[in-house]
């Protein structure tokens, strides 16, 4: 059986989260790319060149955790050495988005603070994390891909500078798009305080009870398992 035919219901799921996002914005022209790990050497992928709003389920490429095309007509993202990246040195990982949501590209392309390493909303705390900055380089390199190996340990999510946004989870591919929502929802606000006067951000107790709710709740803490020892610490690390 043809793995297109085999993930059917995970192909549709697929190209419906490509239309998704080109329906909000968050990605245009050839913009973006996405990938979702059906099994453990097994990668559902976009194709190069194709605007997500376009893409069907003939589109989409199968490959391995070694950049090979097991199944598809087209060729994969140019990204793919960075996914290949995240996928084989985050093997907890399920899904990963690359997209240019606008306000968060704003803080790609912003000399300001990086709000979103701050915990503002409880959600954005416990569903996505602090978000850094991943230092410019080329895309499509071999570069860009190694700039994520300070932070690809610690986060689940990161801003490109001068780029875009990816996000990461151990969740489907439905659970990271609505991260991206969240997490551009969040950047919105931020650009909004700031215009009407200052950020108010929660303390380092709040934080530290949100941490007990997704103790309660059964939530992972972000990045690798094991390398972050609490919420609280992944947020205020010069207070603990």
């Amino acid at each position: 059986m043809k793995l297109r035919e085999k993930y059917k219901k995970e192909v549709k799921t697929f190209v419906k989260v490509c239309r998704r996002l080109a329906r909000n914005m968050y990605v245009t022209g050839y913009g973006g790319n996405l990938a979702w790990k059906l099994e453990d050497d097994l990668l559902l992928i976009t194709p190069t060149q194709r605007n997500k709003g376009d893409v069907g389920t003939r589109d989409v490429v199968f490959v391995n955790l070694a950049g090979e095309i097991v199944e598809g007509e087209r060729r994969p993202t140019g990204e793919l050495p960075m996914y290949l990246k995240f996928f084989n040195e985050r093997p907890d990982i399920v899904s990963v988005l690359h997209c240019h949501p606008p306000y968060v590209c704003a803080m790609a392309i912003s000399t300001g603070k990086n709000w979103l390493m701050r915990a503002l909303y409880p959600e954005t705390t416990t569903e996505i994390g602090p978000v850094p900055v991943v230092p410019y380089a080329l895309p499509l390199t071999e570069q860009l891909a190694e700039n994520f190996g300070p932070y690809l340990q610690k986060y689940n999510s990161f801003i490109m500078e001068n780029h875009g946004l990816v996000t990461m989870s151990r969740g489907d591919i439905r659970w990271t798009v609505m991260n991206v929502e969240l997490l551009e929802s969040t950047a919105q606000s931020i650009v909004l305080a700031l215009q009407t006067g200052g950020i108010k951000e929660l303390g380092f107790e709040e934080v530290k009870d949100l941490g007990l709710v997704m103790g309660k709740r059964n939530l992972p803490l972000f990045g690798a398992p094991g390398v972050n020892t609490s919420l609280e610490a992944l947020y205020f690390e010069e207070s603990v």
